[in-house]
Parts: C-alpha cells; sequence; structure tokens
C-alpha cells in the first residue's frame, strides 16, 4: 500500500517499522483493559492469532522494498537504506511479532469468551445496536435486519430456481448439484483463480462508458493472497492518492481444490471495477473534499456500492446463460444470509455450528467460504450486514430517480451522483439524491431559450 519511488519513502517506511514494536504495546494495552472490563473476544479466534503471527514471521515481508529499487536511487542510497530496513525488520519487527503472539498464547487467549454472541458481552444487546448503527448508518433493530435477510434469501431462491427451470433442472437442488460438480467450474490451481479474476476486469473496463459519464483511468494489479494468510478472504487495497501505487484486487486462493469459479466474474466486479477500485479512485480525485472525508468509509456506502455494482454487468450484456447468472445470484445471496447468521450469532445465541448449518443449507458458498465467513461475523459484529443495506438503499434511489424523472432519467448521471460526493452515510446519499431529482425536475421545466444564428 505504500509508494517506494524516492529516497524519502524509504525513509518514511524506515520510520514506520520502528514504530511497529509501539504500535504492539499499545494494542497489548488495549487487550489487558479489554480483559478487566469483562470484554473479551472470542477464545477459539484468538487462539488462531499465534499462528498468524508466525506465518508473517516466516513470510518476512518487510524487506520486499529491498528487492527492487527505482534507477532514481543511488547504489550508495540502496545499500544504506537495505541496512536500516534489515536491521529494524530483524531487531524490532520480528521481535514485536514473537513478543505478541506469546502473549496472545499464554496470557490473553486462554481469557477468551467461549460464547460466540455480542449478547453474552456486559450490556451486549446495547453494543450490538450501536454495531449496527456503526457498520450500516441505519437504527434497524436486529429483529428487523433478521426478517428482512430471510425474505432476500427467499426472494433470490425464487430467482435461482427460475434459472434452474430455464437450464432444464427440476429444481435448484439438481441444478446447484449440477454446477458445484461441473469440471468448468473447479479450479485446477491458483493461478487458475487469479487468472479468472484478471479475465473478467479486462472485460469490464471497455464498457464502462456505457455507465458513466466522467472517471478517471485506473491501473489495477490482480494478485494472490500470500501463502502465510489463508483465512483471509478476497478482498481490495487501495492504490495511493498519487496514482503511483496501483490498487490490488488480492485473491483468495488457499485450498482451491475446494473453491469454485462460479461467482469469480461477480466477485471481480465488486472488487475491482466498476466497484472499489473504481469508487476508491473516484474519491481519490475529487476536488475539494476535505481531507478527513477521503479517509472515512461509511461501510453501507462502500460496500453497498460493491455488492450494487456486481449487477451492472448484467445490465450491459454479461450474466446471459443460466449458469453465470447462477454465479452472480449466489453472490447475492451470500450477501442475504450474512444478515440472517450475523443477527442469529449476535442477537439470538446462535452456536458457531448453528451458524455453518444455515450457511452450509443456503447453498450460498463453498466450504472454505463458508467456515472464513462464519468466522468474520463473529470476530466483525455486524459488519457484514453493511452489504445488503447498502445495495438495498442503493437500488431504493435508484427506483425513486426512474419513477420521478421518467424519461428525463440517465442512469450515468444517477451513477455520478451517487460517486461524486465521497463515501456518504445513507441518509445524507438519501438527501443528495433527492436535491438531484428536483434540479433535474427544475431544469426540465425550464423552457427552452431561442436559438440564434450566426
Amino acid at each position: 500500500m505504500l509508494p517506494f519511488h524516492s529516497v524519502k519513502d524509504y525513509e518514511a517506511y524506515i520510520t514506520q517499522l520502528h514504530e511497529m514494536p509501539l504500535a504492539f504495546d499499545q494494542t497489548v494495552e488495549v487487550l489487558k483493559q479489554g480483559e478487566k472490563d469483562g470484554l473479551m473476544p472470542v477464545r477459539f479466534l484468538l487462539e488462531q492469532i499465534p499462528a498468524q503471527c508466525q506465518g508473517i514471521i516466516t513470510e518476512d515481508p518487510f524487506l520486499l522494498p529491498t528487492t527492487k529499487f527505482p534507477s532514481s536511487i543511488s547504489a550508495a542510497d540502496q545499500k544504506r537504506l537495505t541496512d536500516a530496513i534489515v536491521t529494524a525488520t530483524n531487531s524490532e519487527v520480528l521481535p514485536a511479532y514473537k513478543r505478541f503472539a506469546a502473549f496472545v498464547a499464554n496470557d490473553y487467549a486462554p481469557h477468551g469468551r467461549t460464547t460466540i454472541g455480542m449478547s453474552s458481552l456486559p450490556d451486549g444487546a446495547r453494543r450490538y445496536q450501536n454495531a449496527i448503527h456503526e457498520e450500516t448508518k441505519t437504527n434497524m433493530t436486529p429483529a428487523e435486519i433478521h426478517a428482512l435477510g430471510l425474505r432476500e434469501v427467499a426472494r433470490i431462491n425464487r430467482l435461482l430456481t427460475d434459472l434452474a427451470h430455464r437450464a432444464g433442472y427440476p429444481d435448484l437442488k439438481s441444478f446447484r448439484i449440477a454446477i458445484n460438480t461441473d469440471p468448468r467450474y473447479i479450479p485446477t490451481s491458483a493461478d487458475q483463480i487469479v487468472e479468472d479474476f484478471r479475465h473478467y476486469v479486462n472485460q469490464m473496463e471497455p464498457r464502462l462508458p456505457e455507465l458513466f459519464l466522467d472517471y478517471p483511468k485506473t491501473k489495477l494489479v490482480v494478485e494472490a493472497i500470500p501463502a502465510s494468510q489463508p483465512q483471509m478472504g478476497t478482498h481490495h487495497v487501495d492504490g495511493s492518492t498519487d496514482g503511483c501505487t496501483p490498487g490490488r484486487v488480492v485473491v483468495a486462493t488457499s485450498n482451491y481444490a475446494h473453491r469454485r469459479l462460479i461467482s469469480d466474474e461477480a466477485q471481480a466486479y465488486h472488487e475491482g471495477i466498476p466497484g472499489h477500485e473504481f469508487q476508491v479512485t473516484i474519491e481519490q480525485h475529487l476536488k475539494g473534499l476535505p481531507a478527513f472525508r477521503s479517509q472515512i468509509r461509511n461501510n453501507a456506502y462502500i460496500e453497498g456500492w460493491a455488492v450494487y455494482a456486481e449487477a451492472l454487468g448484467k445490465e450491459i450484456g454479461f450474466f446471459q446463460d443460466p449458469a453465470s447468472d447462477y454465479g452472480r445470484l449466489n453472490l447475492e445471496l451470500l450477501r442475504a444470509v450474512r444478515l440472517v447468521v450475523d443477527t442469529g450469532i449476535h442477537a439470538d445465541g446462535w452456536t458457531r455450528d448453528e451458524a455453518v448449518t444455515y450457511f452450509r443449507e443456503s447453498g450460498a458458498a463453498d466450504e472454505p467460504t463458508i467456515q472464513a465467513e462464519v468466522d468474520r461475523y463473529i470476530a466483525l459484529p455486524a459488519q457484514g450486514l453493511s452489504y445488503k443495506i447498502g445495495q438495498l438503499k442503493i437500488l431504493e434511489l435508484r427506483s425513486r430517480a426512474q419513477q420521478e424523472l421518467g424519461p428525463r432519467f440517465d442512469i450515468r448521471e444517477f451513477h455520478d451522483e451517487i460517486l461524486s460526493a465521497g463515501s456518504l452515510p445513507m441518509d445524507m446519499l438519501d438527501a443528495r439524491i433527492h436535491g438531484w431529482i428536483r434540479s433535474e425536475q427544475a431544469a426540465g421545466e425550464k423552457p427552452r431559450q431561442p436559438q440564434t444564428g450566426g
């Protein structure tokens, strides 16, 4: 994520390496205070942290900037900077990881809670409601979100069943089995998954003018998640604001033989373009946006946009065969399942086994994804709610604009309005689109000015 274009960039990196032991020490102090307050994370998740630390120690990514210096940096500076990075890494950074791993393993994880939901914490119901507001910027209750999730699961399953019938299958179950066992959708290597994502990113890029009026061109890197972090899911990493460091789509490839390629297309649009990479790049180029606004991430906005962006491919002609559209809808089903499972865990007292069973029976994901997703909801209460709630809000705003503007509605202008003010809370996004609709209506009511000949 950091730029490495000049001596100054490298020296800034060295400063950050020196600060990492302090960051760990401060984290330990916060954890100790949380233990005193009875606010402990879940034990079985804490027990995974030492191995994760060891994976980073083994991989030792901190020396990567020394493997390729810009030609503008002299040989003498390259040696000086390399020596400083190696020294800081070996004497400060890696020992800090080792100390932190030991602290978690010996002093912290043994005191982790065995119940997985926030409802088991002191004042847990209020804490979860606050997490919902933080992540979704709505005041929906867990019960309302749970019911919404069940409705969305039912709606999407009806669409998937229609696809199954169109493909010649008697029901969704048989269609799902056929797709999950079809060798075309079973990766034969980790590299195949990464190449699949690259293909879909490249496929979407030339079609963007059909969906947007004005946007910055983006350079996007697609790469695999490091082998030392097998538990991580596919995600996007922002590029630098100066454009020198490109954004990245980092793809989950561990245990590849148990994964499926069927939803890669929709996921590529979500993480890349026109999803996260597109939205972030536009935000980085906005003029006059206060600096703090460019750093704030309202999850319902950014994740809602990315889920909404998945389906834009269908509007320009992709996802035409039933199997392809199954992949898109099944990924949307996963986002609906999140509403049910997250609230089930944190408000209704579900066990991990109950959450996994519901997820598995939904058919929304392969087994590695199910296991990682459930642990994610346990570790990050309410974060998974933001995707579907944000998407539904954007769809609501689009429907309202289409209804009120009629033939004046232009999907490209609508998208530009959504993206041209940075990451907004849902109520402010609503107000912005309301104002845009009114201005478009007013412009349509003005009489045309007579043209003058020359």
